[in-house]
Order: C-alpha cells, then structure tokens, then sequence
C-alpha cells in the first residue's frame, strides 16, 4: 500500500485563541479544543494506521488520545512546533512593531530555532517517514505541519507560508495514483466535519464562524485577512493567496494538488481562465 500521511494539528489552546506563537510552551487544550479533537474519532476510526506519531507537546499528545489513537502512539520529537525562542508567546502584530518585515518562515527567531534548522528537522523526518507503508498519522502544530505540507511536495521552506492550519485540522499527504513517484497534497486544513465528504469540494460554513477561525490561525502566521467574509473553504482562497503572491508557484501547485478536491477546483480555473487572482477568486467565492 502506498504511503499515505495524516497530517493533524492538535486542538484549540488559549494561546491559538489569542494568535500568540506557541512554540515549546507546554498548554493544555481549551474544553472546546477537547470538543474538537473528539470530533476527529468518526473520521480516523475507519482507517487502519500501520503507525501513529506525535509531538511530545501535550497539546498534540491530548488531541490524538482523544482522537482515539492515543494508545498507538509513538512520541517523535521532530513533530514538535517551531521553536519561537524570544518571541514565545508574542503576536506576530507586536513583533513587527520593531521588525516590520519579519517573517519566521524567512527569518526565523532570535533565540530559538532558524529556517535552515526548521528545514533540517523537516527533511530529516520525511526522509524517515518514506521508509514506512499505508496509513501514518502524524499529529503536529500549525507552522511546521505547513513546512511539512511544502516540503513534502519540493517547495522552499519560506513558501511554507502559503499553508495555514485551523486547530484540530486534517490534511492527508501523498502520492498521485497515476504518477506514483510524485508527492501530492491530496487535503489540506479540513475540519472534521468536512473530512469526511472532502471529495464533493468546498464545503458551506457559518460566515461569522468560518471568519473566527481564519482570523485566528492567519493572526498566528501573521497573514492578513480579507474583509469580506467567505462562506467557502479558506483552504481555496489560501491557494489563490499563494498564486498571486507568487506567480512561479502556480505550475508546482497546479500539479501538486490536481488529485485533491480544493487542487480540482484550481486546476480547473486555471485551464479555463490562466493566471488567478485573489480579486478574481473573491468573485468566484462569492465574498
């Protein structure tokens, strides 16, 4: 069976509430991040893992045993988030305040870990988890499940910030089934009640709520959220996000992401109308 990773980024913290970068900061899950992550049970029960891995961090610790794997687990310390050194704790709005251009996939943190050795760390465990067949779930945080996802598909470390994460999300990595030698995004930032049903597309959702959440995981990568609200995946319009901000992504996403139900709405835009951007994909959403 082919390798197939299940990329989850643990529950709800104060601190994800608050946008705070929560780096080796051990906090515990809000009541409602434990809501979340039991919501994850009906859409991991049915797959059968050959392995299951974790940060040691106890917020990715509780969420896969409350996702019911945890007796399977096995801790690995290079899921473990981006060590945020003297910006632990701090918004990434304050930082700027002093650094405006300051952005950690590029510059990393004074103190803690920098881009090449958040690189190292990722490259080192795909290097490991590709010796490993079928199902591995991997539960992760926000900013390195977003290295993962670019590193796994051949991108530079800084496009990782191309790919947020919403607590308690899933996002599957893999390999294109005609193409078995190219890795692929095949889910990506899915919430447990769209998992389940991921190959119909882009899911409607409360306006005030799909917002909330984008506003929290965007403060916490330190992107900008638009004005207008979305009732349509923000896993699309991240895509048109990333296009615009980088024009020479377009072919690599193109092909990364053609096997995944957000990848087949692009892939289609693209052949049908070129280049895409985020005025455009605002008309599309209907914002």
């Amino acid at each position: 069976m082919s390798l197939k990773l299940h990329l989850i980024r643990h529950g709800e913290t104060e601190w994800s509430l608050t946008g705070q970068h929560t780096g080796r900061t051990d906090i515990p899950l809000t009541r409602r991040g434990e809501d979340a992550a039991r919501e994850l049970v009906p859409v991991l029960k049915g797959i059968p893992f050959s392995h299951v891995l974790t940060s040691p961090l106890q917020r990715a610790r509780k969420t896969c045993d409350l996702a019911g794997l945890g007796a399977a687990a096995i801790i690995d310390p290079d899921l473990a988030e981006w060590d945020y050194g003297d910006y632990e704790g701090k918004k990434s709005v304050n930082i700027r305040l002093a650094l405006p251009d300051w952005n950690v996939f590029r510059d990393g943190c004074p103190n803690g870990e920098l881009p090449a050795q958040v690189l190292e760390r990722a490259d080192r465990l795909i290097a490991r988890l590709r010796k490993l067949d079928g199902n591995v779930a991997l539960f992760s945080h926000g900013q390195f499940g977003g290295v993962l996802a670019a590193r796994w598909i051949g991108l530079p470390l800084v496009d990782a910030q191309h790919f947020p994460l919403g607590t308690s999300s899933l996002s599957v990595l893999g390999f294109n089934p005609h193409h078995l030698e190219v890795p692929v995004i095949s889910l990506w930032n899915s919430l447990s009640h769209q998992a389940s049903d991921s190959a119909s597309g882009p899911h409607s959702h409360d306006t005030l709520t799909a917002r909330k959440k984008a506003i929290q995981r965007w403060e916490n990568e330190g992107g900008e959220i638009p004005d207008g609200g979305s009732k349509q995946s923000f896993s699309f319009k991240c895509l048109c996000r990333c296009h615009e901000a980088n024009n020479s992504l377009s072919d690599a996403l193109r092909a990364t992401l053609s096997m995944s139900a957000v990848g087949r709405s692009v892939h289609s835009f693209y052949q049908s109308r070129g280049a895409m951007t985020l005025q455009e994909a605002s008309r599309l959403e209907g914002t």
